[in-house]
């Protein structure tokens, strides 16, 4: 043993179980650091998990090229639980390493943001009777799972804040969850303001260097209180006291890359390991949390007042089979009379663009992507066609491309034609419109939510982005322009997402008034979901669902792995789905659905067929797929994407 040479083990960020042994003779490296390293005729950037001065056996090891941090990155509690990760999810240690930490090379400053009083007012109002009973039964129970299952501006926010003082009193780190880059950045001014110097931030539209420079406040103990989206559960935080998740139903929680870990399902894990209190909260829980609370496993509490006072909107539902064109004659009607009342309006659509699908009428030619199973959506402002799922897009055919034939039309709408039609029936009325296309732009989500909330314009256009957590006081009327759009996927949680979805966006009305009101149009009226959204029957909802889901033998009545075989070579992908499902059933899994082509059949140029296992309890099925992932040699040209408790099956 040499006392100047040091054996340091590197996992990489790759799809191999295995580490990779590398010897160091300029100074000790520490566990946590990253290195740069030469594998195979490739030069990668890994992370240290181990070292030592013991060589290894049976073969020389490779130098390391260099340290590239002087301070390690991760402790041990961090190097756990992604061992964790990589348990449960199935992926490699170095998979889950890297999706815990972030990149950045140099720590940059994150840009000030204005002072904002609008938690204050809140702040400053006496706590109603719901939110006393809330924290004091929390507060009795510090190490417990809870859910705060309030109507939208319940006040739920001030009761997880006053939680959060009593834990950071006691010395202890707080994780705020949420759902939504655009509703941290709601959050961030006055939690900073209540707690000053301890905030951190944490999503992805930070740099890689200001994500490190946070990631490196929180390993030191300057931050306590870390506030982000998905991502923040990951956070290096000092004796963890409290785990925050809003908006608990939200999709988003879910990662859509390898690792595919769930926010909810890691926070969990975390809480337990470190006997912290753990509260979800939603207006809408998903039907899972709404399981384990009938379980008993989480504790709920029910908010069913607003604390400033305002009574929840009433919805009126427009049959749009009987309507011409895009707005409804009602809600023609209502932004008229909001307008003049000088009260807001928020436009809902949940799809960006100016329409999503072009066709010939001589020959009924469909224009499609040419990676991708799916139409091209048609976007004014850049006029272009675009595939919303690869980014593919092409300049918009004057004519069609099969038959030639001038007579070539548009079906659907999104919301830059929503856009439009507002400009032509209220030329006089100022409209932010806000969706990704928007948000990608430096600063705009930040800019147009401000200009709204501070009456700048009387009418917000939006997707997803305005439906959850924002908070505007001046809104009395919301339209949802069309209700269908997630009611038309073919998935089994499309119920509840619509369900979810309707009653979200509806308590962005009237908040601090009596007067507020939802128009909801659709062209399938007689839905269970929107007829039980309209009239507030959460729990009969729920239990009608779960009803369905336990006939269909679908979570949460039963636990699922999907996974789905991607190839370039159709019969590639086919074969080794077919293969593995003969694998699965002479190992003896007793529930197969499969191999079948998956809803959304080809992404990126990537032919996709999916294998779904089910078992009443996950431990029956998830053995077997690791055995799987672990011993079957796999097809160099498949893809296999493991996905533990899927959120859809498209």
């Amino acid at each position: 043993m040499d006392d100047n040479i040091y054996y340091v083990e590197l996992v990489f960020n790759l799809p191999v179980k295995q580490s990779f042994t590398y010897s160091f003779t300029d100074e000790k490296p520490s566990i946590g650091m990253r290195a740069e390293a030469q594998l195979k005729n490739r030069k990668l950037t890994g992370l240290i998990i181990s070292v030592g001065q013991q060589a290894p056996h049976g073969y020389k090891a490779k130098a390391l090229l260099r340290l590239v941090d002087k301070e390690a990155l991760f402790q041990e509690d961090s190097l756990d639980l992604a061992r964790w990760l990589s348990d449960f999810y199935l992926c490699s240690l170095g998979e889950a390493l890297f999706t815990m930490l972030p990149g950045g090379r140099v720590e940059k400053e994150i840009p000030a943001m204005d002072l904002d009083n609008s938690m204050d007012r809140v702040k400053n109002l006496e706590l109603t009777e719901e939110q006393n009973l809330a924290l004091k039964s929390i507060s009795a129970d510090p190490q417990g799972f809870w859910y705060l299952q309030g109507v939208t501006g319940s006040g739920k926010t001030e009761v997880y804040l006053l939680l959060a003082e009593q834990v950071l009193k006691q010395n202890k780190s707080v994780i705020y969850m949420v759902p939504e880059i655009s509703l941290t950045h709601q959050l961030i001014d006055p939690v900073k303001k209540r707690f000053p110097k301890r905030v951190a931030v944490m999503h992805s539209h930070l740099t890689p260097s200001q994500r490190l420079k946070e990631w490196r406040r929180i390993l030191s103990g300057e931050a306590d209180f870390i506030i982000g989206a998905r991502s923040a559960v990951f956070a290096p935080v000092k004796s963890l006291g409290l785990i925050i998740l809003d908006e608990e139903h939200e999709s988003s929680y879910k990662a859509g890359s390898t690792p595919r870990y769930h926010g909810r399902q890691v926070a969990m894990y975390r809480a337990s390991q470190s006997k912290a209190l753990f509260i979800m909260g939603s207006a809408t829980p998903s039907l899972e949390a709404w399981y384990s609370i009938k379980q008993g496993k989480i504790q709920a509490i029910q908010m069913s007042q607003r604390a400033a006072g305002g009574k929840l909107p009433t919805i009126k539902l427009v049959d749009m089979t009987r309507e011409e064109g895009i707005f409804s004659e009602l809600l023609i009607k209502e932004i008229n009379l909001t307008i003049s009342q000088g009260k807001q309006v928020v436009l809902f659509l949940n799809r960006r663009g100016f329409s999503y699908h072009f066709h010939c009428r001589s020959c009924g030619y469909e224009l499609t992507c040419h990676q991708c199973s799916v139409g091209l959506t048609f976007h004014k402002e850049r006029s272009a066609m675009i595939c919303h799922y690869c980014g593919y897009q092409r300049p918009v055919p004057p004519k069609c491309p099969s038959c030639n034939s001038f007579d070539v039309g548009y079906s659907g709408f999104g919301t830059e034609q929503i856009e439009h039609e507002m400009e032509r029936l209220f030329p006089k009325v100022s409209l932010l419109r806000l969706d990704r296309d928007i948000a990608s732009k430096k600063g705009e989500t930040k800019r147009i939510l401000k200009a709204f909330k501070e009456g700048e314009s009387q009418v917000l256009l939006g997707t997803q982005m305005v439906a959850k957590g924002l908070n505007f006081p001046g809104v009395k009327l919301v339209g949802i322009i069309l209700a269908d759009t997630t009611l038309n996927l073919p998935d089994f949680r499309s119920p509840e997402r619509t369900f979810n979805l309707v009653t979200q966006v509806a308590g962005r009305a009237g908040r601090y008034s009596d007067d507020g009101v939802v128009i909801l149009q659709t062209f399938r009226p007689q839905s269970p979901a929107l007829q039980m959204a309209i009239k507030g029957e959460l729990e009969e909802f729920f239990q009608e669902e779960w009803q369905t889901r336990k006939l269909l033998g679908f979570p949460p009545a039963a636990r699922m792995i999907r996974l789905v075989f991607r190839s370039r070579v159709e019969e590639k992908a086919i074969a080794e789905a077919e293969k593995a499902a003969g694998i699965f059933k002479h190992w003896g899994a007793q529930d197969l659905m499969g191999p079948a082509e998956c809803a959304l059949g080809k992404v990126s140029g990537n032919f996709r067929y999916q294998l779904l296992l089910r078992a009443k309890e996950l431990s029956e099925i998830h053995g077997l797929v690791s055995h799987y992932m672990k011993e079957v040699e796999l097809n160099s040209a498949v893809y296999i994407e493991v996905d533990i408790d899927p959120q859809s099956l498209l």
